[in-house]
């Protein structure tokens, strides 16, 4: 449920590679194609090569872990379980564990539960079409993120149909542990990009901050409606206009809302969030797209650490 920034990552990379001087200190970067999207990493190393491997062997791994479309992955196998209870891996577990505290101080509006009603309205299909209110009533039957529960590694379910989808929360846990990973590998500069979700690892070499651009809804793909310098950061935001489709002149986006089956209905076309950790940023920038104006004040009024910035639906 994520939208992007800098959707072509070009102008990421023009804003970020500003300012590069001498050979040892320019970037090393790679692109490639991970939790269904285009992903760039760019790194300050000696070692850039070997510290680049390691790097996309997390994204591959972590891309096994969340998938819910991959039949082997680590997700799809929970989502198709044949018991109420399954023990899963660290990584899983604390995705999950964020999921749940998401649902609860959003009180459900944001809800890791709603795969079913993603299958249902399929925004990456070519045939856009809006379901049938029975279908939806189906598959909402199936939504309650009250209905899962996770004790250490062992999650539980009370319903044997609710299946689980992590699209708001994967990449910005993948960006944390890429970030972890360049830390114990000395790496002090480096700009983590995962179709949007940005996290710069310090400061340029020369000190300066990094300059992230923030794409400009319903617009040219690389118009940008504002650039944040950060350091040690992450950027992340969500929005209506990436995924949609339009009927007649209603935008149907993929901002599900968990009561409704239908896209929600806020106020804005983006928020984007300023964070330390990027799994936080994550969460709190779909949830405040679902929650709205007022009410993504009072949520982000709880993580003081973080700064919201909104665009309002024109």
């Amino acid at each position: 449920m994520k939208l992007k920034l800098c959707n072509t990552l070009a102008l990421c990379l023009l804003l970020l590679l500003s300012g590069c001087g001498k050979k040892e200190t320019q970037m090393a970067s790679r692109d490639g194609t991970y939790f269904d999207t285009a992903i760039s990493i760019g790194v300050y190393s000696k070692e850039s090569k070997k510290v680049l491997d390691g790097c996309f062997t997390i994204c591959e791994d972590l891309e096994d872990t969340f998938s819910r479309t991959k039949k082997d992955s680590e997700l799809y196998k929970v989502n198709h379980r044949q018991s109420s209870q399954v023990e899963i891996s660290d990584d899983l577990a604390k995705v999950i564990k964020e999921g749940i505290r998401f649902y609860e101080i959003t009180d459900g509006k944001f809800d890791i539960t709603v795969e079913p009603l993603l299958e249902l309205w399929d925004f990456k299909s070519e045939k856009k079409a809006i379901p049938r209110q029975d279908e939806i009533d189906r598959a909402l039957r199936e939504v309650d993120g009250s209905s899962i529960h996770l004790s250490g590694n062992t999650l539980s379910f009370d319903n044997k149909d609710t299946k689980i989808d992590l699209g708001a929360l994967a990449k910005g846990y993948a960006a944390d542990r890429l970030k972890e990973y360049l830390n114990t590998h000395d790496v002090k500069n480096a700009m983590i990009n995962l179709g949007g979700n940005v996290l710069a690892v310090g400061t340029k070499p020369d000190g300066s901050l990094w300059n992230v651009g923030i794409q400009k809804p319903f617009a040219p793909s690389g118009e940008v409606a504002d650039i944040l310098k950060v350091k040690d950061h992450s950027v992340v935001s969500s929005g209506i206009y990436e995924r949609y489709f339009k009927k007649n002149g209603k935008i149907y986006h993929h901002i599900l809302d968990p009561d409704t089956g239908y896209p929600v209905d806020t106020d804005y076309s983006q928020v984007t969030i300023v964070s330390k950790s990027s799994l936080l940023g994550d969460a709190l920038s779909t949830a405040c797209m679902l929650m709205g104006a007022e009410k993504s004040g009072e949520l982000t009024a709880q993580f003081p650490e973080v700064s919201l910035h909104p665009i309002a639906i024109e």
